[in-house]
């Protein structure tokens, strides 16, 4: 039996480590309150009021929340982020996953500047990203103004309403391709190359290889990088906003879900239904990420 002085000992002993590990984590907890949940917080007492001209502030519950479900303009935003994502997070990831596996082959030639390549899109602002882009669309003083005038073409504008989405589609692509491709190569990079050494044993070429050994490792990747991408693609944005002035008519202050959320609030000054907005598109967010998460779960099992 333990005397009274070790057990006090003990009792000390942990309380230091105790103490030292809220040292640590202290100044952690203390940015992310203050960063991440604070906003929240103060996002969620915006959103259960409202400010009239007459009247003044007062508070409304929930309907703030009944006309968001209810507002066409928001699920028109919610419809356009829901195609972008159908088309291009496949369209990327797919392209990601082709890079990855051509630079882990070996047999590319200059695999290392590929790779820093591909990956250096990832490293441009997206702000800069999006004018650069913008610029190059451009008909009148663009690539494919340009174009249209050196070689006679008629190159359709792809600015125009019909092909606005595209066009983002195409910038967002340019910009997070390496960034998806960082992450399959990596985990590419882990995979035992002794399973590589039986299979060419075994007689398997390289589809084999691909289909047997690699693809199988890169499910747990591939599921992180797709509900980044989810998530990003929810969150759209930066370059609608910067494309806004060079296209106008083609990109309305409904565009997104973020955008019309950004124009309810700077430009409406309806700072509570923004707050709104912006906490629907955040819980849509996390249940569409949940549920992606777990039929890959289901799958896995």
């Amino acid at each position: 039996m333990a005397s009274p002085r070790t057990t006090r000992r003990t009792t000390t002993s942990g309380i230091r480590r105790s103490r030292v590990g809220w040292q640590f984590t202290g100044p952690f907890l203390a940015v992310f309150a203050l960063v991440f949940l604070a906003p929240i917080a103060y996002s969620l007492y915006l959103s259960v009021f409202r400010t009239q001209l007459v009247g003044g502030t007062r508070f409304v519950g929930l309907d703030n929340y009944t006309r968001a479900l209810t507002d066409p303009q928001f699920w028109s935003a919610l419809g356009r982020v829901t195609l972008f994502l159908a088309v291009q997070v496949p369209i990327m990831l797919f392209l990601a996953l082709l890079v990855a596996l051509a630079i882990d082959s070996g047999r590319l030639y200059g695999a290392s500047f590929f790779r820093i390549s591909v990956f250096l899109p990832y490293a441009v602002p997206a702000v800069v990203a999006a004018l650069m882009w913008g610029f190059m669309y451009g008909t009148r003083f663009g690539l494919v103004g340009n174009l249209n005038k050196a070689l006679g073409l008629s190159v359709p504008d792809p600015l125009s309403p019909d092909l606005i989405l595209a066009s983002i589609g195409n910038i967002v692509t340019w910009e997070f391709v390496g960034y998806n491709m960082l992450i399959l190569y990596s985990a590419l990079r882990v995979v035992n190359p002794a399973l590589y050494e039986a299979a060419a044993i075994d007689g398997a070429g390289q589809l084999r290889i691909i289909t047997a050994i690699k693809l199988p490792a890169l499910r747990g990747p591939l599921l992180i990088a797709t509900i980044f991408s989810i998530i990003g693609s929810f969150h759209l944005f930066t370059e609608p906003s910067i494309l806004h002035t060079l296209a106008p008519n083609s990109i309305t202050t409904y565009f997104t879900p973020n955008f019309y959320a950004y124009s309810l609030s700077f430009a409406g000054q309806q700072f509570n239904y923004a707050a709104t907005v912006a906490i629907v598109m955040g819980v849509i967010t996390m249940a569409v990420a949940y549920l992606v998460q777990l039929r890959a779960m289901r799958k896995a099992d």
